[in-house]
């Protein structure tokens, strides 16, 4: 790969996350989006005028316009993105893929390998594990604030998201939220990776995901896919998780790490300036508790520039593009690497496909644990 790369962009798909994505690279100024494209024109020229970007009038306009080894968001819906990815990297550019990065493991894997084959960076969402707050639960791990981690607890249960008012959720360009997308792809694959990422990112490998997922709501406007997914997650490390995603219990984005000195705790996935908190357990009177009130862990200086919170998040949605950028020029691993999107591919479509019965699968794929940013060593 080149080390000398412009920090520019482009955008494919200007739905209702693409403006969360101009949000955050406002927070950027060194990084340019250059171009845009949408198959729906009224939406690409609303999405456009909005944030006063360039347009192109096709796919191949766009990827044709582009230097080589140039760094494309496909931001599209889930079941466009092996296609576009595939079109991105065939014309010899990196991509960053909304997530999934596929809905289907082989496509996936073929993605991967393509993405090799022209050596192409090729990295998912989400990239909160970059994140202030991923970023100091895991400094707190390495450094043994809790002692040695023997279990973790993770939710990412959205509420009764059917009964909630969605039809009135508009973006900032006033892009509806993609109601039939949400509920066809189904809150696990749409929701796993913010935790699953924290995971693999300080542990690495899944060795053995043991999961069951069911579809408890009907009446939505997409059925057929689970509204409900629980696993246990075996990492080859000897760390053990359950992680747990619906849109059916209360709203809940909590991840707690048991240790031998007490618990680390983060309740808010979506909030990358969330706090990090140690509950040290000791015993009162012949009972043993957890403090109530927690001692926040904090990274000393600066982290990463943060965006306000809008809707349901406080994240900023750059951090994975300017990683793929900062990588690309200094000629080094990128820390969301092809590896680690396929493993994260790979062990969401597990839960999520494991249904009524269950299922208990070996991970094929592998990745290592991914390296802090330079700001939480």
């Amino acid at each position: 790969m080149s080390a000398a790369q412009t920090r520019s962009v482009s955008i494919i798909g200007c739905g209702f996350v693409a403006d969360l994505y101009m949000r955050s690279f406002a927070a950027h100024p060194d990084i340019a989006v250059t171009q845009v494209y949408d198959h729906d024109p009224n939406r690409l020229k609303t999405f456009a005028d909005h944030w006063n970007l360039h347009t192109a009038d096709s796919l191949e306009r766009l990827l044709g316009n582009l230097p080589q080894g140039s760094l494309v968001l496909n931001l599209t819906n889930p079941g466009a993105h092996y296609d576009v990815s595939r079109a991105c990297l065939e014309a010899g550019h990196h991509v960053y893929s909304e997530k999934p990065l596929a809905t289907e493991m082989a496509d996936a894997i073929a993605l991967h390998e393509l993405a090799a084959q022209k050596d192409l960076l090729l990295s998912s969402a989400p990239c909160s594990v970059l994140g202030e707050a991923a970023q100091t639960l895991a400094k707190a791990i390495r450094d043994d604030v809790a002692g040695p981690v023997r279990l973790i607890y993770a939710e990412l249960d959205d509420g009764f998201i059917p009964q909630a008012p969605y039809a009135d959720w508009k973006s900032e360009s006033g892009a509806p939220w993609p109601a039939q997308d949400e509920f066809a792809v189904g809150c696990t694959l749409e929701h796993a990776g913010y935790y699953l990422t924290w995971l693999i990112g300080m542990f690495g490998s899944v060795r053995r995901v043991v999961a069951a997922s069911a579809e408890c709501l009907p009446g939505k406007e997409a059925m057929g896919t689970p509204d409900f997914s629980t696993a246990t997650l075996f990492f080859e490390n000897g760390i053990t998780a359950r992680l747990t995603c619906s849109i059916v219990a209360s709203h809940d984005h909590k991840i707690r790490v048991f240790g031998d000195k007490g618990v680390l705790q983060v309740k808010q996935a979506w909030d990358n300036d969330a706090p990090v908190k140690f509950h040290r357990r000791f015993t009162l009177r012949r009972r043993l508790i957890e403090h109530p009130i927690g001692t926040r862990q904090q990274i000393k200086g600066d982290t990463h520039p943060k965006v306000a919170r809008w809707g349901a998040a406080a994240m900023n949605f750059a951090l994975g593009p300017a990683e793929m950028l900062d990588a690309l020029a200094e000629d080094r691993p990128c820390r969301l690497s092809p590896d680690f999107a396929l493993h994260l591919n790979e062990v969401t479509l597990a839960i999520q496909n494991a249904g009524a019965d269950g299922c208990a699968q070996d991970m094929s794929t592998r990745c290592e644990p991914m390296a802090p940013m330079p700001w939480a060593i």
